[in-house]
C-alpha cells in the first residue's frame, strides 16, 4: 500500500528535491503537492488515510507557527516534518513544542532528510543532532495557540486575509462566497480569538509568527 504524503512547500525547485528525497526513502509513495496553506487544506480534505506532511513553516498563509498549529489541531494522528530555512534553536523548540513531529534545516544534506522521513513517518521524533531535548522546558504559552485550534478551516483561511489587509468584500469574491458569509465568519473568529475588531485579530496571529518582527496592521 502507498504511503500517502503531502509536500507543502512553494518553492518548486524545493519541492522536487523533496520528492525525489520521498521517493527514494519510502518503497511505494503516493505525494500530493500544496504550495500555500489553503492549498494545503484542500489536499487534507480530499485526501484520506495521511502517513505524513512535509511543512514548509515560510509558506504564504502560514503566518509563522499558525499554520502548524492548525494543522496539528485538525489532524492530531498524522505526523507533521517541518522543513525550514530558519533554523535556531528556538524556532526548532517551539515547532516541536506546538506539535511537529520532526524538524530539518533545509540545509540539511539528501541523505538527512531521507533519514528524517523514514523516522517521522513511523511516528518518531527527529531533532537535529545540535538539539538537546532533554533539557527542554515547557513551551510559554501566549494564549493563542488552543484558540487557533478552535478555528475551522474556513475561518483560519479568512483570518489569513484579514492579516494581508482584504476587505470582506474581497475575501468573499476570492473563496467564493458571500459577504454575509464572510461577515459571519469574522464574527465567530473575532469571538474566538477574543478580539473586538481586525487590528485586534492580526497582532493576536503576529504573536506567531517565526520572528518578532511580525507587521503590525491597519483596521
Amino acid at each position: 500500500m502507498d504511503n500517502r504524503v503531502i509536500i507543502a512547500e512553494d518553492h518548486p525547485l524545493f519541492r522536487t528535491a523533496l520528492e525525489a528525497a520521498l521517493r527514494q526513502a519510502l518503497e511505494t509513495v503516493a505525494i500530493t503537492e500544496a504550495s500555500s496553506i489553503a492549498s494545503l487544506q484542500n489536499a487534507i480534505a480530499t485526501e484520506a488515510n495521511l502517513d505524513l506532511i512535509l511543512l514548509d513553516l515560510n509558506m504564504p498563509g502560514a503566518h509563522g507557527f499558525s499554520g502548524l498549529l492548525h494543522i496539528v489541531s485538525q489532524l492530531p494522528k498524522v505526523p507533521v516534518l517541518v522543513i525550514s530555512s530558519q533554523d535556531d534553536e528556538t524556532v526548532i523548540r517551539k515547532a516541536i513544542g506546538y506539535g511537529a513531529t520532526g524538524f530539518i534545516s533545509k540545509a540539511s544534506p539528501m541523505s538527512s532528510i531521507r533519514q528524517a522521513i523514514q523516522h517521522v513517518i513511523k511516528g518518531k521524533r527527529w531533532i537535529p543532532d545540535n538539539i538537546d531535548m532533554s533539557t527542554d522546558t515547557p513551551l510559554e504559552k501566549i494564549g493563542i495557540e488552543d484558540k487557533i485550534a478552535t478555528l475551522t478551516s474556513q475561518q483560519f483561511r479568512v483570518l489569513g486575509m484579514i492579516s494581508e489587509g482584504m476587505l470582506n468584500k474581497q475575501i468573499a469574491w476570492e473563496l467564493s462566497i458571500s459577504e454575509a458569509t464572510v461577515k459571519a465568519h469574522v464574527t465567530a473568529i473575532f469571538r474566538k480569538l477574543g478580539v473586538r475588531n481586525r487590528t485586534q485579530a492580526v497582532i493576536t496571529l503576529n504573536q506567531l509568527e517565526l520572528d518578532s518582527n511580525a507587521p503590525s496592521a491597519t483596521d
